[in-house]
């Protein structure tokens, strides 16, 4: 069986890129690490990968905005070929960082609703919010997920902007009766998606998007940060069954694109 071909993007303030490429491994996929000025001088090289991360960090120092710069380069550069890539079965994978970039080039959501009708901007608590949350998936779209209703996954998160806007209530219902809206932050009840369940004060508690084929996602919190239990700050609390919430995301991922 032929290994899952993985590009992880890089550039100057991504600073999670060596934990994304980590947890690649260890789902048994096969990542290469490319500086996004590589790939914009030949875009042709998404021609040999399945899938692309964009991990978090703070990109070009988030000048402007989170993610604002690099959104820029992926939109003039590398948009029309990542498109090829999504049209021929590929996917799109944006954490932190990379999930602000991918909604700023419109890729997240995508599906006719544009980047003058979402994006992701300063937290409601209008400081940086690093703790661990809970999220519920929403969707069966999503291949990164396991089947909504499943479980709950939890995570860190470590942001200041990640608030997730619309440009009306009807865009975010539109999302939520899509299916795109695939990730949403809980309480310990798995109910309330108010602060500080939702770290951020999201509409509709909004985690992670998805596009209409599913395998463009991105999310806030952080998978590549929660590949072990031990992580897990109730390590010793919890029973550590199946795979670690963060690291699931990358095995199912390979699942898919291996069927």
């Amino acid at each position: 069986m032929n290994d899952l071909q993985v590009l992880v993007l890089r550039t100057a303030g991504i600073n999670c890129d060596e934990e994304t490429m980590h947890c690649w491994r260890l789902a048994g996929a096969k990542p290469t690490l490319l500086h996004v000025n590589s790939v914009a001088a030949r875009p042709a090289l998404l021609d040999d990968f399945q899938v692309v991360t964009v991990p978090g960090g703070f990109s070009y120092g988030d000048d402007i905005a989170a993610g604002a710069i690099l959104a820029q380069r992926i939109m003039y550069d590398l948009a029309e070929p990542l498109q090829r890539l999504v049209d021929r079965g590929g996917g799109v994978l944006g954490v932190c960082n990379g999930f602000q970039a991918l909604v700023k080039t419109g890729l997240l959501p995508g599906g006719g609703i544009g980047r003058s009708q979402v994006t992701v901007t300063y937290n409601d608590s209008a400081r940086f919010e690093a703790r661990w949350v809970r999220m519920e998936v929403c969707s069966d779209r999503c291949p990164y997920l396991p089947p909504r209703g499943t479980t709950y996954l939890e995570m860190p998160v470590e942001h200041a902007e990640g608030k997730v806007v619309t440009v009306d209530d009807a865009t975010a219902r539109t999302l939520w009766e899509r299916g795109q809206v695939a990730l949403r932050y809980v309480d310990g009840s798995g109910n309330s998606d108010s602060y500080p369940a939702n770290p951020n004060g999201s509409v509709l508690g909004i985690a992670g998007l998805c596009d209409p084929t599913g395998r463009v996602f991105g999310l806030m919190p952080h998978p590549d940060r929660h590949f072990d239990h031990l992580q897990h700050p109730q390590w010793t609390r919890r029973r550590a069954a199946g795979d670690p919430d963060g690291l699931s995301v990358f095995i199912n991922a390979v699942r898919y694109w291996r069927r």
